[in-house]
């Protein structure tokens, strides 16, 4: 997932009057659409997946998806968060431009607690291989239980059997 600026970022960076702070306006620039969370978090630091998040609340960033034949990059410890799963499982809910997805996408985002945020990834995940193919659905678990730090990742594997 690569976030990119809207129409209303690019204008609030002309404009210098939006309510935004240095590094969100910082991460801002630096969202192009060629860089994705983890490159932008080694630029910006360990916050970056929440300020995207919020950034996309706020209508600053939208997301676009890592062609799916992009070879994946492995994962490192310091890579897993419960923000980069959600965020990457909000994206390919995006991308399937389903109702039922517009309603899974709708729930994770309004998450809040871990607890919260597991059951709506549990949720996406088993309604997944309806809105797409098996194969696909499978990569997008298997990715998602990458970026799922251990602890969420066990309970997550725990709840799949």
């Amino acid at each position: 997932m690569q976030p990119q600026k809207t129409d209303l970022a690019r204008t609030a960076l002309q404009a210098h009057r939006a309510p935004l702070d240095m590094r969100q306006r910082r991460l801002l620039i630096l969202c192009d659409g060629q860089r994705d969370v983890v490159q932008l978090g080694q630029l910006v630091g360990p916050e970056t997946p929440a300020m995207v998040i919020q950034l996309i609340q706020s209508g600053y960033l939208v997301l676009s998806a890592v062609t799916p034949t992009a070879v994946p990059v492995p994962v490192t410890e310091r890579r897993r968060s419960l923000v980069a799963a959600r965020i990457y499982l909000l994206d390919i809910l995006e991308l399937q431009r389903h109702p039922q997805a517009a309603a899974l996408f709708h729930t994770l985002q309004q998450a809040r607690s871990d607890d919260a945020v597991m059951a709506a990834l549990q949720t996406a995940l088993d309604a997944l291989p309806g809105l797409t193919s098996t194969g696909y659905a499978e990569r997008v678990r298997q990715r998602l239980l990458e970026v799922l730090p251990k602890e969420h990742a066990e309970r997550f594997q725990i709840a799949l059997v």
